[in-house]
């Protein structure tokens, strides 16, 4: 996280606005590691995925890749897997619905999905937190983290991934 020079989150989901690295005004074109979506971007983005669901009635779509951090877009109808990363930090905001964080505790019965990436049904003992929009949660690498929706709801939640120095 802390090669993320600047981070700026909008707690009322106007938009979400990234700067990587320093920005000189009145330029023409954006600085490297400049991203920027509009509130409204957002939205259509995340509505879209909707359409694009898994089996877990998840949907997923990587917006942008910018040296070590991802910028993906997620649409839940369903409660996710268990996750824990062993190398990245999750930096999640709370776009819409309402859902329920359960981090820390003992993953079930983890699997290996990935190099540094473990999977589970769920987790035993971790602590809840609702979660809002307008939340911003920031999750280290390396704690078992699951995000569950309201039964029947949709929930949508921006996510900046940071693959930590090696």
């Amino acid at each position: 996280m802390k090669k993320l020079a600047m981070a700026l989150l909008s707690a009322s989901s106007v938009g979400v606005l990234f700067l990587a690295s320093g920005v000189v005004l009145g330029q023409d074109e954006a600085p490297a590691g400049f991203h920027f979506w509009s509130k409204g971007q957002i939205i259509d983005m995340s509505n879209a995925l909707s359409s694009q669901l898994d089996a877990t009635k998840l949907g997923l779509k990587t917006i942008a890749t910018e040296g070590n951090q991802r910028f993906l877009l997620v649409h839940r109808e369903g409660p996710g897997q268990a996750e824990y990363h062993a190398t990245e930090s999750d930096i999640m905001v709370i776009e819409s619905g309402h859902a329920t964080l359960i981090y820390g505790g003992k993953m079930v019965d983890p699997k290996e999905t990935a190099p540094n990436e473990l999977r589970s049904s769920g987790i035993e003992g971790g602590m809840e937190k609702a979660l809002a929009p307008g939340d911003v949660i920031a999750i280290p690498p390396k704690l078992p983290h699951q995000v569950k929706p309201r039964p029947g709801a949709a929930f949508n939640y921006f996510v900046v991934k940071v693959k930590a120095a090696e």
